[in-house]
């Protein structure tokens, strides 16, 4: 008999999608809270959660599973299907001409082009199907969109537009890739797949600070995610770290749900656009702290409660009373499961050759953010996709494939 499933989810939460989006590609049925919509759920789900404050908040029985990437490592390590009471299954390798590996702003618009070219391209989304739009509530510089666009919703019309020019589209992360011989094989959990030619576009993953307290306080005051979890601390302070684009819009976002809102900057200067700090400077509810690292998080075990921050210039120790941090420092490119087939630029990106896509291995592309660690802007990647569906489909009739 298989034990209930239960979700504990809300508005606007990309994670929560996630969440569901693994589950769904189980074929199993679950019971989802919407706790935003059902406030009177918020302390269930609290207790049942022991104590996190994140979302999604994923239970198997009476077992709590955790968060989305709780959900996904158990899956990762072979351990979900037993408890969802799901056998295994076995299926021959499908061949595909060209297979293209996440579903950012770059994977979609290689997939675009190159179903257009009548290429058959299959799609693996990875785990963050969507990529890091999905984490952003407004985007005002895609081009087309005079009021702006929420980043769900432009992922989610590219995924439409891919498809309807013929893109497979597969959920599920590629674990590794055998690009010694040809064709190709790529491996997304125990599904194997062959391909004449792959394009890279799995993007990359927030970084975390690494201090004292943060792993003890990660869904209990500590998140990557302001529109996720921000609804916990309504009428809170709160923290966020980073100096960029992103930092900007979630401290804009958290004014709108907190009492305080400090924004800490390990240098001087941000290097966000000249917009959003605008939009941050000009906001009452937010506290600028320059010249200053987080060094420490601390709590009562149930939830963090204080921030110990260090001035970077004269080592003076400063301690915030805060009840959320919001980390945006960043992110790693994802290539591990390239495991070292591809050669990688002294920051970890990719390299491609200057004026295209093409990486040392013939046949083999890469584009978004994977390779760029300088503009790191959807519109960028989404032309960069471009020139690996065409890079690929060029590649392609030469070599009468």
């Amino acid at each position: 008999m298989n034990k209930e499933i239960t979700i504990y989810s809300k508005n606007n939460c990309p994670y929560c999608v996630r969440a569901k989006m693994l589950l769904d590609s189980k074929k199993v049925n679950y019971t989802e809270i919407n706790v935003e919509d059902h406030p009177e759920q918020r302390e269930i789900m609290i207790k049942r959660s022991n104590g996190r404050k994140t979302f999604p908040q994923v239970l198997i029985g009476e077992f709590h599973v955790g968060g989305c990437d709780d959900l996904y490592a158990l899956n990762d390590s072979k351990r979900l299907d037993p408890l969802l009471n799901l056998s295994e299954t076995n299926s021959e390798a499908e061949h595909h001409n060209l297979a293209i590996v996440g579903s950012g702003p770059a994977g979609y618009t290689a997939a675009i082009y190159s179903a257009r070219a009548n290429l058959s391209p299959v799609l693996f989304t990875g785990r963050e199907k969507g990529g890091q739009l999905t984490t952003t509530t407004d985007i005002e510089n895609f081009p087309g969109f005079p009021n702006g666009i929420n980043g769900v919703e432009l992922m989610n019309s590219m995924e439409k537009q891919a498809e309807n020019f013929g893109t497979k589209i597969i959920f599920g992360e590629l674990t590794k890739v055998n690009l010694s011989q040809r064709p190709f094989t790529i491996y997304s959990g125990e599904k194997i797949s062959t391909c004449d030619s792959l394009i890279i576009a799995s993007g990359a993953t927030a970084k975390y600070l690494n201090v004292p307290g943060e792993s003890d306080y990660k869904g209990k005051g500590v998140s990557a995610c302001a529109t996720c979890d921000g609804f916990f601390y309504k009428d809170e302070e709160v923290a966020v770290v980073g100096g960029g684009d992103t930092a900007m819009e979630e401290a804009s976002y958290l004014t709108k749900l907190c009492k305080k809102v400090y924004l800490i900057h390990r240098r001087d200067k941000f290097r966000a656009s000249q917009a959003m700090q605008d939009r941050v400077k000009n906001n009452p509810k937010i506290e600028i702290i320059y010249n200053s690292s987080v060094q420490e998080i601390s709590g009562d075990g149930k939830e963090m409660n204080t921030l110990k921050v260090k001035n970077n210039l004269d080592s003076s120790v400063r301690s915030l009373d805060v009840k959320g941090l919001f980390i945006s420092i960043g992110h790693t490119p994802n290539t591990n499961f390239l495991e070292g087939q591809l050669p990688l630029d002294e920051k970890g990106y990719l390299k491609v050759n200057h004026n295209g896509a093409s990486t040392e291995i013939p046949g083999v592309f890469a584009c978004g953010d994977v390779i760029d660690s300088n503009y790191r802007q959807a519109i960028t990647a989404s032309g960069s996709g471009c020139k690996a569906a065409i890079d690929a489909e060029r590649w392609l009739e030469e070599n009468k494939l």
